[in-house]
């Protein structure tokens, strides 16, 4: 009996037909006496059948023998169960005998006989692979071996494979005071770009910088493991172009260039010390897109970890495209967070501490006031405040009530002068264990946010605004946008499409 895994034919040979040729079985077969005698059927031919198939020897009514030795004749056959004179069954009745004869008889190795003529297609398959519900391809449990070898794909044209090329990309990276940063993006639209890596590590390079005037082993040792990361992604992703800048810690330290130095040795990474100018140029350049283009002038203000930056702009003037070009007036203050919390205490901060910390920022802001202070002073919509860095991102974050940071409710927000007054107060009824718990501040910015804070409200005391504008942008922003300007990327894609469109205009007959 074959197993349930065994094909078998319909189409094998049946008991009948290995025993008797298939010519002796016609009509056209039989002799004038097979025509003439008698068939019995029924009951009454059982025992006649018996009888030939024992091998006895049976008489027939008119005088001849069968069986016995007669049964190898022509008309009989051997292993014929029926006799010469057996009535034949049916068409339908020999199609059933052979289906159960052929499903009885053992495995053979012959191959099956083919049909002739066209196949058809079994109703209701689809050509291809089992699919589950979901419509995928459903896995079987068949080995390696056993399964059948997927088909190739259809190799790809050179012409498809090499028709785009992916975009390049610039890199821009940012070691300041307090943080370590890096940007790697690539062109889109004019004047805009696309990030696709990203990174950022607080490593206070500039801890014990006011006090001693030099880098720390601790902290040059926690900047060099961060530039380690980002060298790695620099390695990992092709980049067109890259500018790595240095700012305050490594202007002002006695060691910045021998950590220069050790850097390059040990990450293979050449930084570059910007001025102050430049630092702040950046800053603009980085936060163009926020400046509410119905404002007349405006004041934008990077709170840093060794140095804050603050830029006049003058947006009546029309100086240029490029926000940057209608600066009126700039100037970096030797004060950040971290400094300022080194020498006035950021860890436990009351009324007291912190307006000592208002009127030393004040203090170094007078003589840049006393020659860009708005006239009449006033506050008035055409007038409003940009602050890029950590200080006015944790203040966005606690107003919004954000239970993690979330860089897409926080760059570009508006805040009312009340609410950051309100956040203000907030901050400093906390204390230092609240102020870690709060998810938008954390134990890393814990004790330098009032610090910060207090830098924020010495420019909103030079130059009061109704509006104050979030930017969780930079320096990092203005040197990918200055690198691609310079390179044309975005002028490039215009002319090419204008130039598209000149030649089809110019086609013949296209009149």
């Amino acid at each position: 009996m074959p197993g349930p895994d065994t094909l078998v034919s319909p189409a094998g040979p049946s008991a009948r037909d290995e025993g008797e040729p298939r010519s002796g079985r016609g009509k056209k077969g039989l002799t004038d006496g097979d025509r003439q005698r008698p068939s019995p059927t029924g009951d009454a031919a059982r025992p006649t059948r018996d009888r030939i198939a024992r091998g006895e020897d049976v008489r027939e009514p008119d005088g001849s023998r069968t069986g016995g030795a007669h049964a190898d004749g022509a008309s009989g056959g051997a292993g014929s169960d029926a006799g010469p004179f057996a009535k034949r069954p049916s068409k339908r009745g020999r199609r059933r005998r052979r289906r159960s004869t052929s499903a009885e008889a053992p495995p053979t190795d012959k191959p099956a006989p083919q049909r002739k003529g066209r196949r058809r297609k079994p109703r209701g398959t689809v050509a291809g692979p089992a699919r589950n519900e979901a419509g995928l391809a459903a896995d079987t449990d068949a080995g390696p071996a056993e399964r059948a070898p997927a088909p190739s794909a259809p190799p790809q044209a050179p012409a498809l494979a090499n028709r785009t090329r992916p975009s390049q990309a610039y890199a821009a990276l940012d070691l300041g005071t307090n943080n370590c940063r890096l940007l790697v993006a690539v062109p889109a639209r004019p004047g805009a770009f696309r990030v696709v890596d990203a990174f950022s590590r607080i490593v206070r390079l500039g801890e014990g910088l006011g006090a001693s005037g030099r880098l720390s082993d601790a902290a040059m040792d926690r900047a060099v493991e961060a530039l380690a990361v980002c060298r790695d992604k620099l390695i990992a992703r092709p980049v067109e172009r890259t500018r790595l800048i240095a700012t305050e810690a490594c202007r002002s330290a006695d060691n910045g260039a021998a950590f220069l130095e050790r850097v390059y040795r040990e990450t293979g990474l050449k930084l570059e010390v910007v001025d102050r100018e430049t630092e702040a140029r950046l800053a603009v350049a980085g936060c163009g897109s926020l400046v509410d283009r119905t404002a007349r002038s405006t004041v934008l203000f990077d709170i840093g970890g060794g140095s804050s930056e603050i830029a006049v702009i003058d947006l009546d003037r029309g100086g240029g495209r490029n926000l940057s070009d209608n600066i009126v007036g700039w100037t970096s203050l030797p004060i950040g967070v971290v400094t300022l919390a080194e020498r006035f205490g950021g860890t436990h901060v009351d009324p007291e501490s912190f307006a000592a910390m208002v009127a030393h920022a004040e203090e170094l802001l007078a003589d840049f006031a006393a020659r860009h202070r708005r006239s009449g002073g006033g506050r008035d919509d055409a007038f409003h405040l940009i602050g890029t860095s950590g200080t006015v991102t944790t203040l966005a974050g606690i107003h919004l009530g954000l239970k993690r940071y979330d860089r897409r409710r926080v760059d570009g927000l508006w805040m009312a002068d009340h609410e950051v007054d309100r956040i203000n107060d907030q901050l400093l009824s906390w204390s230092f264990d609240e102020r870690v718990a709060n998810p938008c501040i954390g134990r890393d910015r814990a004790d330098l946010v009032l610090a910060g804070c207090a830098i924020l409200q010495a420019i909103r005391n030079v130059w009061p605004a109704r509006r104050l504008r979030v930017a969780d942008r930079g320096l990092r922003e203005g040197l990918l946008t200055e690198m691609m300007a310079a390179d044309g990327v975005w002028r490039r894609s215009r002319y090419r499409r204008g130039r598209a469109r000149g030649q089809s205009a110019s086609k013949p007959g296209g009149r």
